[in-house]
């Protein structure tokens, strides 16, 4: 798959970690619910600047391990080191706030809504104005929403949705909506972007697009990004270095090359014979 980045503008929080530096350290973390257990021992990082593939198989653990990182679920052992700040638990609000932002396996639009206020929606963690303020919509509460709705309109800009800027989103085809869930992201200006499946039931011209924002949002724009994938292109093209889970347990870790030729995830996840 052939992408290239396009000039950049810069959308990514300053979060203060040096470029390759540690921006999250997930340390020994375990997850079950009842008897089952969806991820054991678990241990990676994700470097300041870089793109980082979770791969597996189905029922691997890997959603509930964006799950754990985005503070949907509390493990029941183990820590999370964001950005310096060691923590077991966390709404997901909170992670918002502290910079992580994430896109959905499924798409998690409101589908009434046109395309520019759902990535408006986006903002709502950064307006310091109170609902007051807002419901007047006068003064400082007025030039808050004009300051953010050009942030928006950046966004829209960046990832040639400016056609359907006005449209429902319940309206847009699957590939579309994939594009406005990860402009809704975007506009939290994450330090830390969580990508579930974003090329899942993508066509090969909409994976390329996608491929290509994704790309330009990490290496132009400065965010990190950790991201979950099927498509092995994918994730050998984009990603600088791949955890392998399977069954809940990490198998692998390294750069792509590396973890391709991996006997371990050559029989679990590739499928290829022995």
């Amino acid at each position: 798959m052939n992408v290239e980045a396009a000039p950049a503008r810069a959308f990514a929080a300053d979060d203060g970690v040096a470029p390759g530096g540690l921006l999250m350290d997930v340390r020994n973390v375990s997850l079950s619910f009842g008897g089952v257990k969806a991820v054991t021992d678990i241990s990676f990082d994700v470097r300041k600047g870089e793109i980082r593939a979770i791969i597996g198989p189905n029922g691997a653990g890997k959603t509930s391990m964006l799950n754990v990182i985005n503070g949907f679920y509390t493990p029941q052992k183990g820590t999370i080191v964001f950005r310096g700040h060691e923590r077991r638990s966390m709404k997901p609000h909170h992670a918002v706030r502290q910079g992580i932002a994430r896109t959905f396996q499924n798409v998690a639009l409101f589908k009434g809504m046109s395309t520019l206020d759902n990535i408006m929606a986006g903002r709502s963690v950064l307006m310091n104005r109170n609902l007051i303020w807002q419901m007047l919509w006068h003064g400082p509460a007025l030039a808050e929403e004009i300051e953010h709705r050009e942030k928006v309109e950046e966004i829209i800009d960046f990832l040639e949705i400016e056609h359907i800027r006005r449209t429902p989103v319940g309206k847009l085809p699957y590939g579309l909506q994939k594009r406005v869930e990860l402009g809704r992201a975007l506009a939290m200006e994450p330090s830390l972007l969580l990508l579930d499946e974003p090329m899942a039931g993508m066509n090969l011209e909409e994976k390329e697009d996608m491929s290509r924002f994704i790309i330009e949002v990490n290496r132009q724009r400065g965010t990190t990004i950790a991201l979950i994938e099927h498509d092995m292109g994918v994730v050998m093209d984009l990603s600088d270095r791949v955890v392998v889970l399977d069954y809940g347990k990490k198998i692998a870790d390294g750069t792509p090359d590396a973890v391709k030729s991996d006997r371990h995830v050559i029989d679990a996840y590739l499928g290829v014979a022995h």
